[in-house]
C-alpha cells in the first residue's frame, strides 16, 4: 500500500544505525506520493503528489501530528493545496526555516516554484511568487532543498544521476539562483528521488528508487583565510572560523 515509513536512528544522522519503527498509510488521500517534509516542530507533515485522491490533481497534502515528527498517532489530515496550475508532475518540497515560503519542483515544466504563505506552514494561505528553470541542468528534477540561510539550493536529477547546486544572492528567492557545480551519485544509484543534509551540513543523503536504498555522504569541511588582519592587541584571542 501507499505509506510514510518511520526510522530510528541510534545515533544521530548515521544511516547504519536505523530501525524501522512503523508506517502510516496515506492510501486515503494519495495515489502517487513524491515529495515529503516536515515543519520547524515536527507537528504538521507535508505530502507532494501528482494525483490527490480524489481530485486526481497535482498538489500537496498537510497533516497534522499529535506527537512531533511521529507518525504514530497517526497525524491527521488537514487540507490540500493545488500544485496544477504550475505544474503537473510535483516532485520535492521544501519550505524556508519559519514556513513563510515554500518550494515545489516540477517535472512537467523542469523547474522549482516558490509559493508564499501568509501563515507559515498553514499551506491555505499559500499563492504562488515566482519559478525558476533548471531545465539547462536538470531535466527530470525531484526531490529539493536549501541551505539552512537560502543562500544554496540542490535538486537532485534523475536524468544525470546527480546533485545540482543553485547560489542565491538572496536567501530562499529562487529569482536570484545562479548555477554553481553538481555532484554524481550514479556509482551509487540510477533512480535519485530525495535529498537531505544534516543541519551542519557535513552529511548529505540521498534516497534512491533503483537499490530502494538511502545513501549517505560525508562532505569534508574546508577552512578558509579572508583578507583581513591581526592587530598585536589580538594575540591569544579566540576566533571561530567557519562554524
Amino acid at each position: 500500500g501507499l505509506d510514510v515509513g518511520q526510522y530510528g536512528v541510534s545515533t544521530n544522522f548515521d544511516v547504519s544505525t536505523s530501525t524501522y519503527e512503523g508506517a502510516m498509510s496515506i492510501s486515503a488521500k494519495h495515489t502517487q506520493p513524491r515529495g515529503i517534509a516536515w515543519n520547524s516542530d515536527g507537528t504538521k507533515l507535508f505530502i507532494v503528489d501528482t494525483t490527490l485522491f480524489p481530485t486526481y490533481a497535482a498538489g500537496v497534502n498537510e497533516y497534522a501530528a499529535p506527537t512531533p515528527f511521529t507518525l504514530g498517532g497517526p497525524p491527521t489530515y488537514t487540507r490540500s493545496f493545488s500544485l496544477s496550475s504550475q505544474d503537473s508532475t510535483p516532485f520535492g518540497i521544501a519550505f524556508n526555516a519559519d514556513g513563510t515560503k515554500m518550494f515545489i519542483s516540477g517535472d512537467q515544466n523542469n523547474a522549482v516554484f516558490e509559493y508564499a504563505l501568509t501563515t507559515g506552514f498553514d499551506i491555505s494561505t499559500a499563492s504562488f511568487t515566482d519559478s525558476f528553470s533548471v531545465a539547462a541542468q536538470d531535466t527530470a528534477p525531484r526531490g529539493l532543498t536549501f541551505n539552512t540561510t537560502g543562500t544554496k539550493m540542490y535538486v537532485v536529477s534523475a536524468a544525470g544521476n546527480d546533485v545540482n547546486e543553485w547560489i542565491l544572492s538572496t536567501g530562499f528567492d529562487v529569482s536570484t539562483a545562479s548555477y554553481s557545480q553538481n555532484f554524481s551519485v550514479a556509482a551509487q544509484e540510477t533512480a535519485p528521488k530525495g535529498i537531505s543534509f544534516n543541519p551542519e551540513a557535513s552529511k548529505m543523503f540521498i534516497v534512491g528508487d533503483y537499490g530502494d536504498d538511502v545513501y549517505e555522504y560525508r562532505i569534508d569541511q574546508l577552512l578558509t583565510l579572508g583578507s583581513g588582519s591581526f592587530a598585536a592587541a589580538d594575540v591569544g584571542k579566540t576566533i571561530e572560523a567557519n562554524s
